[in-house]
């Protein structure tokens, strides 16, 4: 046989492009949990997305999603069948359910990918979770930038961010080559037991503890919630000698305040930073704003660290607003479900008895953060430093879904107190640092004579009422631009807090 023709024969025999439909696949798409997922989801959304959409317009949308994995694949909607196509053909043609049926768009629209799957390895390599997770990559295509999908690990590490794995409620570190106590959670099990920062741990469950080992007995003080771990501190007044204490592990969210009073060169300030919003960062403000104000001498103002903090809970930056304000709104969110309606007023006491105040922020600084700020700044409570925030002003509801991942849909609009709409706009700080040192020296020298060069911008701001066009934000947002909050934020709170008239004439107007 020639080469030219064994050449021939090898070329027959290949398959052409990855396209040609193999033998078997290597494990077979999960119908029922596609189906299952989808259906839940889109029977979520349908009554609770912003803006109206369709339960078929949203299924067309996910299943680009199959395009997206094989661009030879292509589903739509025809004579009243989802139909797919490979290489020009018909793969599958499936009747289209009810309009309203999210159930039966689900099932269908997952025929549809067993379909594909069957055909396509590229579908094949991505797996049935890589399937699901293209469909919603698609779908939220059309929607804002927070609505999103996480699958079933991801949801489960999220949530662990949130609720707290189960633990001690402490921190052990190395001082003098000895394993001492450097934080201890606000209400988690050691907080309740009494034990305080600066105490020697001697061992861990009969165990010696030694400070080369410092990562490991960190570790150790996790467990599954409601074991318990006992841990030897050793004698203020006689170190060689130790009392046992046994903590019942429960479940402690990460530490998200911290006083940072000692590093911040602000005299007489307290000095927190909130670093985002979990279940337990109220509670962690409270009892970091309690020993602060206990301090001697006390404080003479307080001021909040809100840069890179990207959000979290609302719940939790409404209770931190609540606590610091005697009265007046906090935030409003609004829409077309009626459950998404949401107002939230102070109801009850500053527990600083108003002393003056300074929040910074910066470009990342997002959502419930922003929200905060916002609260703060229109009720005239503090005076807002650094430059334009993020502008996430949209709230997502959350569910979980049959896989175990989870399910994020934007649903209201939040506006701050004086009724001007956070999304794209952020908020615009009454001092600014983002314009350099000059910048700022010119606006405080302004200030030390009663007048905020900010205010025209600020009126803008506050003024300002949804839908906004992209003009009309720049314009505002240009006169602060975002940036990553540095030095001159200090700089700006320290010379506000020094002066009684820049620090008025910072605030915003009645």
């Amino acid at each position: 046989m020639s080469r030219r023709a064994i050449l021939l024969l090898l070329i027959i025999a290949l398959p052409m492009a990855g396209w040609a439909k193999p033998a078997l696949a290597a494990t077979a798409f999960d119908t029922a949990t596609a189906a299952s997922v989808w259906g839940a989801a889109l029977s979520y959304i349908a009554p609770r997305s912003l803006e109206p959409l369709s339960v078929p317009q949203m299924t067309l949308w996910g299943l680009n999603g199959l395009t997206a994995l094989d661009p030879d694949l292509n589903a739509t909607l025809q004579d009243n069948q989802i139909r797919l196509y490979g290489p020009e053909q018909l793969l599958i043609a499936v009747p289209a359910p009810a309009p309203n049926d999210a159930a039966g768009w689900g099932k269908a629209a997952a025929a549809v990918a067993q379909a594909a799957y069957a055909a396509s390895p590229g579908l094949q390599q991505a797996g049935t979770q890589g399937v699901i997770g293209s469909f919603f990559d698609e779908l939220f295509n059309h929607f804002d930038p927070y609505s999103r999908y996480e699958p079933p690990l991801q949801a489960a590490q999220d949530q662990l961010m949130i609720t707290g794995i189960a633990g001690a409620g402490l921190t052990l570190g190395r001082q003098d080559n000895k394993v001492v106590i450097t934080a201890v959670a606000a209400a988690g099990p050691a907080a309740e037991a009494g034990m305080a920062t600066g105490s020697t741990v001697l061992a861990i469950d009969g165990k010696p503890a030694y400070a080369s080992q410092i990562t490991q007995l960190n570790s150790r003080l996790n467990g599954i919630q409601g074991s318990s771990i006992t841990l030897r501190v050793a004698d203020a007044n006689n170190p060689a000698a130790g009392s046992d204490i046994t903590l019942t592990r429960a479940l402690v969210p990460p530490q998200t305040v911290f006083d940072e009073t000692k590093d911040s060169a602000i005299p007489g300030a307290l000095v927190l930073k909130i670093a985002g919003f979990n279940k337990g960062t109220s509670d962690q403000f409270s009892a970091a704003l309690e020993s602060g104000l206990s301090m001697s001498p006390a404080p003479a103002s307080l001021v909040l660290d809100l840069r890179g903090n990207r959000g979290g809970v609302l719940r939790q930056a409404v209770l931190i607003a609540d606590s610091l304000l005697a009265s007046g709104k906090i935030v409003e969110a609004a829409g077309r479900d009626v459950d998404a309606d949401q107002n939230f007023t102070a109801e009850g006491s500053d527990l600083t008895a108003g002393l003056p105040m300074v929040v910074l922020v910066d470009g990342q600084t997002a959502s419930a953060a922003e929200i905060l700020a916002a609260a703060l700044a229109d009720d005239r409570r503090a005076v807002v430093v650094g430059s334009a925030t993020l502008g996430k002003g949209l709230v997502q509801t959350v569910t979980s879904l049959p896989d175990g991942g989870e399910l994020y849909v934007t649903w209201s609009r939040v506006l701050a107190p004086r009724g001007w709409p956070l999304q794209t706009l952020g908020v615009l700080p009454q001092v600014c640092t983002s314009l350099g040192e000059a910048g700022l020296h010119g606006q405080l020298a302004a200030l030390y004579r009663g007048v905020n060069k900010l205010a025209p911008a600020l009126a803008a701001s506050r003024a300002a009422r949804a839908p906004l066009g992209v003009d009309k934000i720049l314009d505002i947002r240009n006169q602060c631009p975002a940036d990553i909050g540095g030095n001159l934020d200090f700089t700006a709170a320290r010379a506000l807090l020094a002066s009684k008239t820049a620090y008025n004439a910072a605030l915003l107007p009645p």
